[in-house]
């Protein structure tokens, strides 16, 4: 039987057992109605009646005179129409015989008086006639009452227990089978898809019960049909990561180690061992490097490591595994979509890279180094070709040598750089720290640029604080980083503006500064100012450097413990800063 059916059937039987206690019910009352109506107009009337003739007699001497007969006359008309009971009958005869005596002219007074006692005597019969049948009524009425209340009773009793029994049973018609969904449907999100459920009626539920089956059959099929699939796929993904060249390291979320290659073994000295399966803390208190990667301590950072009998250079990367979350945690406030399967470690060998970077950093060194010489003897030269003792140049040839000058002086500036470059690729940065005071590496600075500013008409002005503390620092290669500022402020500035230098101290550091108000440096260049060989582009009116000047500064800085940055608003200029530890002031 359908759900809907089953349903309907259950609130019809509840409307008919309710109006069948209903109907009981006004049987009953109208029955016990019907009784109360017997006894009040029937046998009350008469005696009502015979009270009223009787009245007629006490109140009137005999023979009764025309009104007191046609009153008494009229009540006894009214009792002829209601007899009612046994008996009744004969006593109204005889009174009305009895009566015609009273009202007669020619009846003498002992006939009088003796059918006036008759009279009497029969009103007497009728009052006991109808009283004793009020008594009889009322028992009846009772008995009727005490029936109806017991049958009620029973009715009603038969009634609570089939409506107690439905509202009991009824509900679990259509709440087992919800229940047993439920279960059905928690465990396939289990993955147990071999759970089935079984409804024996014929309804939606099994309907339902019949697609759920079907359902987890088809579920339990795909995943063993699949099961092959996935461990062929889990072992072909194996084979790949034993033959990468690249160490590799996977841990999954409990943190024990879910694969780990040769190369790997090889690196970590785990190659007599079989990790797999084990704990990371079980290697990490026996392996010094492996902690060292697990935690993350060469994360990014190119590390050195002794490997196939050489030092070989490395670099991890990290990257976190998430899967979907097939299974979320419902008593949380916040379900993920995806969930962390643990992590995977790759060690890049870049040796290769390395050893390559190291000989280019070396040829730069080289070629700089050889170029020197050639760029100062030319430069040299054309300062010989511009002295007048010389000879005399036409103004042609002067403007070439003065071009040759220019570019000479450009092209040493530049191997210079190239040097400083190779030192800082090389770590061999020679650092000799002094003590020296801020305004003596601005004097010199300030010095190098003020020919280049004042043929432009700029003014630098200095605002150096009184208090600034001395530093301990390379004051050669901090003066190049203030130099390359202010070149640059004078290469970008307009003609016959201003340069501000500013140095000052707070927070246990000195900082120094170079604003300049040119045109400014878009936001999209300013992240990548202090990269190797990047250059701003130009409009074409200033020539663009070599790309390495704020790189080398950058390196010295930073040697030297500070920090370095720029601020810059397109169309209002730049300012460029350093910050260095301060010299702590002895009292």
């Amino acid at each position: 039987m359908k759900v809907k059916n089953k349903l309907r059937l259950g609130f019809g039987f509840l409307f008919v057992v309710v109006l069948f206690f209903g109907l009981i019910s006004l049987f009953y009352i109208n029955e016990i109605s019907n009784s109360a109506k017997v006894i009040l107009k029937d046998n009350y009337e008469s005696l009502s009646f015979t009270r009223d003739m009787r009245t007629v007699l006490d109140d009137h001497d005999l023979p009764l005179s025309a009104q007191p007969a046609a009153d008494f006359d009229s009540q006894l008309t009214k009792e002829e129409h209601n007899i009612t009971e046994a008996g009744e009958l004969d006593a109204v005869q005889n009174l009305r015989r009895v009566f015609n005596q009273l009202r007669g002219k020619t009846t003498s007074a002992g006939q009088l008086k003796l059918a006036e006692r008759d009279a009497r005597k029969y009103l007497r019969t009728i009052d006991m006639v109808n009283m004793k049948a009020i008594v009889i009524k009322n028992d009846k009425a009772h008995e009727s009452v005490k029936n109806a209340s017991i049958f009620l009773g029973f009715a009603g009793t038969f009634t609570f227990l089939i409506l107690f029994s439905f509202s009991i049973n009824f509900p679990g018609i259509i709440s087992g089978p919800l229940n047993s969904l439920l279960a059905g449907i928690r465990e396939i999100a289990q993955k147990n898809y071999t759970q089935r459920i079984h409804f024996d009626k014929n309804d939606e539920f099994a309907e339902v019960a019949n697609a759920f089956n079907d359902m987890a059959f088809r579920l339990d099929e795909w995943e063993n049909s699949n099961l092959s699939k996935i461990l062929s796929e889990k072992i072909r993904i194996e084979t790949i990561i034993e033959q990468m060249h690249d160490a590799i390291i996977g841990i999954n979320e409990n943190q024990e180690i879910l694969f780990i290659n040769s190369a790997a073994k090889n690196i970590l000295g785990l190659k007599e061992n079989r990790p797999e399966g084990k704990s990371v803390k079980t290697i990490i208190s026996e392996n010094d490097l492996f902690k060292s990667i697990i935690e993350g301590e060469k994360t990014g950072v190119p590390f050195k490591i002794f490997a196939d009998g050489k030092d070989s250079h490395f670099q991890l990367e990290t990257r976190e595994i998430s899967v979907p979350n097939l299974s979320p945690d419902h008593a949380s406030p916040v379900v993920k979509a995806q969930k962390s399967a643990g992590k995977v470690y790759i060690l890049r060998n870049i040796t290769e890279f390395k050893e390559r970077d190291e000989a280019k950093s070396n040829f730069i060194a080289t070629i700089s180094h050889e170029l020197k010489t050639p760029i100062s003897a030319i430069k040299m030269s054309a300062k010989l070709l511009a002295d007048d003792r010389v000879g005399n140049l036409n103004e042609e040839q002067g403007q070439l040598v003065e071009h040759i000058t220019g570019d000479a002086e450009r092209l040493l500036k530049i191997t210079y750089e190239l040097l400083d470059l190779s030192q800082v690729e090389t770590g061999n940065i020679q650092l000799n720290f002094v003590p020296t005071r801020p305004d003596q590496i601005i004097e010199y600075a300030v010095k190098a640029v003020k020919f280049e500013a004042d043929q432009k008409g700029l003014i630098i002005e200095q605002k150096i604080a009184a208090d600034v503390p001395e530093i301990s620092a390379d004051v050669e290669k901090t003066a190049w980083v203030m130099i390359n500022f202010l070149s640059n402020a004078v290469r970008y500035s307009h003609a016959k503006s201003k340069i501000v230098v500013e140095v000052s101290g707070h927070d246990n550091m000195v900082a120094f500064s170079v604003k300049d108000f040119g045109k400014g440096i878009e936001s999209q260049y300013q992240e990548r100012l202090f990269d190797r060989y990047f250059q701003v582009p130009t409009d074409g009116q200033n020539k663009s450097g070599s790309g390495l000047g704020l790189a080398i500064s950058k390196e010295f800085i930073t040697a030297q413990g500070g920090d370095i940055g720029v601020e810059s608003e397109v169309g209002i200029g730049s300012r460029f800063y350093f910050h260095l530890p301060a010299l702590p002031v002895t009292i």
